[in-house]
């Protein structure tokens, strides 16, 4: 999981997001190497909310982490391999990884976190992309995923052999707003309805507003103006881009979302691709897994069944699986999850 290497001990204050609405209140603020926001009604639950909010993620951060040393993950990777007890955050984080990885057909892969490490993915993003390319590093050889079949979960003993490197990037901010959006309607009594954003990766809980929450789709990172606007009654809505992490090694431009075959970048013909599901972390592992899928996205979430909305490098546009092709259309969501034991949390 990209995560910031300080963790959230000292995370920035939320900050109040202008709405024009009154009867919703949005907050937001940097936090997992991202940006994550929160929408509530009514209003008043926005304090609660950001509390229940900063709680989950100070978990997830010391749980899964592959950049902070002290981190429940970082102590399995330098571990060397072994058997584990580990603790009900991490058992679940690494238990969705392993069922996203079961479900995508390796697709997305945990194991990938050396291939990860050789491409120069080795620290928090920010530090990689402020320092610019090493002088005199070379380009490392490839390091395919040795597989997610290798690693063994049992409750919470985990089987790790030696020389794999887990990364829960695949599924790790999925897993984070399901988490968020349950902890808030926990701490506001169920009252209203919740939207949990972390870096694009939405989960809501509870009642929506009319209509769903408003949801805006990017190509680009920073984009001024969205490609689309839709909307989200339930369930929950991921991106994976290829044009965002990006950084240099040996001369080469680098991304962050590798195909677990080959240890390479994924290279298909996808520059974008945002997912619609019942869970936040179903969400994150397709539309990671159709970005590695190539050729084959269309395919694999057609079988899949879920509404997707795909932007290839020429720029064009497949919608697939009932997603809208208007602005302010509802996306419909299926039931059931693939990645949760008994379904959707």
């Amino acid at each position: 999981m990209a995560t910031g290497t300080a963790g959230l001990t000292h995370a920035r204050p939320w900050q109040r997001v202008p709405t024009g609405d009154d009867a919703v209140a949005v907050a937001e603020r940097a936090a997992l190497g991202t940006t994550a926001r929160v929408a509530v009604w009514p209003p008043e639950n926005l304090g609660a909310a950001c509390a229940a909010t900063d709680d989950v993620l100070a978990a997830l951060d010391q749980q899964a982490s592959r950049f902070r040393r002290d981190s429940e993950l970082s102590w399995l990777n330098d571990a060397g391999g072994g058997l584990f007890m580990l603790g009900d955050g991490l058992a679940e984080a690494v238990g969705v990884a392993l069922a996203a990885a079961r479900w995508t057909g390796g697709l997305t892969d945990p194991t990938v976190g050396a291939a990860l490490v050789s491409l120069g993915y080795d620290r928090d993003f920010a530090a990689i992309s402020q320092g610019g390319e090493p002088l005199g590093i070379p380009a490392l050889a490839p390091v395919p995923a040795p597989g997610w079949p290798l690693v063994r979960l049992d409750g919470p003993l985990l089987r790790l052999p030696p020389g794999i490197r887990l990364d829960l990037g695949a599924t790790a901010k999925g897993l984070g707003s399901d988490r968020a959006a349950r902890a808030v309607m926990s701490a506001t009594g169920a009252e209203g309805g919740v939207l949990v954003s972390l870096g694009g990766d939405i989960a809501v809980a509870g009642t929506p507003p009319r209509d769903g929450w408003p949801v805006a789709v990017a190509e680009e990172p920073d984009q001024a103006v969205p490609s689309q606007l839709v909307r989200l009654a339930a369930g929950a809505v991921a991106t994976s881009s290829v044009s965002c992490r990006r950084w240099r090694r040996g001369g080469a431009v680098l991304h962050h979302i590798v195909d677990p075959r080959t240890g390479h970048p994924a290279d298909g013909p996808w520059r974008t691709v945002t997912v619609a599901a019942a869970t936040c972390a179903d969400a994150n592992a397709a539309s990671t897994a159709a970005i590695v899928a190539g050729a084959r996205a269309q395919d694999w979430l057609t079988t899949a069944g879920l509404p997707a909305r795909l932007t290839g490098h020429d720029g064009r546009v497949r919608r697939l699986g009932g997603w809208p092709a208007d602005d302010g259309a509802p996306v419909p969501v299926p039931r059931g999850s693939h990645v949760y034991p008994g379904g959707p949390r």
